[in-house]
């Protein structure tokens, strides 16, 4: 289920991790999560999860500053959560979710992405059925024995716990990411590699190196949408 993840994160954060693209989503997303309730992590467990990751992806602290303030004070502007599903090439599958506060602008320019470069969006609940809904946690400086009965003596439940390019990630529900990262908190890890509750394909496909090649441009046009926050497929790269 997870394989590759290390791989996946380290493409898109060395492509990513230094643009001010990916800041500004994160300041979006720090800020609707605040607004949904207290501005206060540790009240707020939407919040503190989107503060978990943005951790990992090294988003400047003056943009959190500045997104939780907002939310503080009199930031009045409403997005609206948007998924979209659709495929690609040989039934690649797509997941593409949006915070938008404009659904018509949101809507052209993701079917737009998807049309031009070879895909095409579905309904709703095409796609996403295929996908588990995962908290995933990553951590060095531990083997996967050790992982596994710290996990156990703090009676938290894990789907899967792997070594993935020297890296050990913990695979786990979506209720239980907290409680990991508390587990593992206590045993001294401050530091986590990756830290988000993701979309994780059930099944993977492959494809032709000119279909694959077609599939990047789709992902990243997705991707480059200032409305899109997450993109997830099933595609297994070979490049990944």
């Amino acid at each position: 289920m997870g394989r590759k993840w290390n791989n996946i994160k380290e493409k898109k954060a060395s492509k990513d991790a230094n643009t001010s693209r990916v800041y500004a989503k994160f300041g979006v997303e720090i800020y609707v999560a605040a607004k949904k309730g207290e501005v206060d992590p540790e009240s707020n467990r939407a919040l503190k999860v989107v503060l978990e990751r943005a951790k990992t992806y090294n988003v400047p602290k003056a943009i959190i500053d500045r997104a939780l303030d907002k939310a503080r004070g009199s930031g009045d502007e409403t997005y609206t959560e948007l998924r979209y599903e659709g495929f690609g090439p040989n039934g690649a599958m797509v997941i593409v979710d949006t915070l938008t506060n404009n659904v018509n602008r949101t809507a052209s320019d993701v079917r737009a992405a998807f049309s031009k470069n070879g895909g095409n969006l579905g309904v709703s609940g095409s796609v996403a059925y295929m996908f588990d809904e995962t908290a995933v946690i990553g951590i060095e400086g531990k083997d996967e024995e050790q992982v596994l009965e710290l996990l156990m003596e703090a009676d938290v439940d894990a789907r899967d716990i792997m070594t993935e390019d020297e890296a050990v990630i913990i695979y786990a529900a979506p209720d239980q990411f907290h409680a990991v990262q508390e587990a593992l908190r206590a045993s001294g890890i401050e530091d986590f590699t990756v830290a988000e509750i993701t979309m994780l394909p059930q099944t993977f496909v492959s494809l032709s190196e000119d279909a694959e090649k077609q599939f990047e441009k789709m992902i990243d046009a997705l991707e480059d949408l200032e409305d899109v926050q997450q993109v997830y497929h099933n595609v297994d790269s070979e490049e990944e």
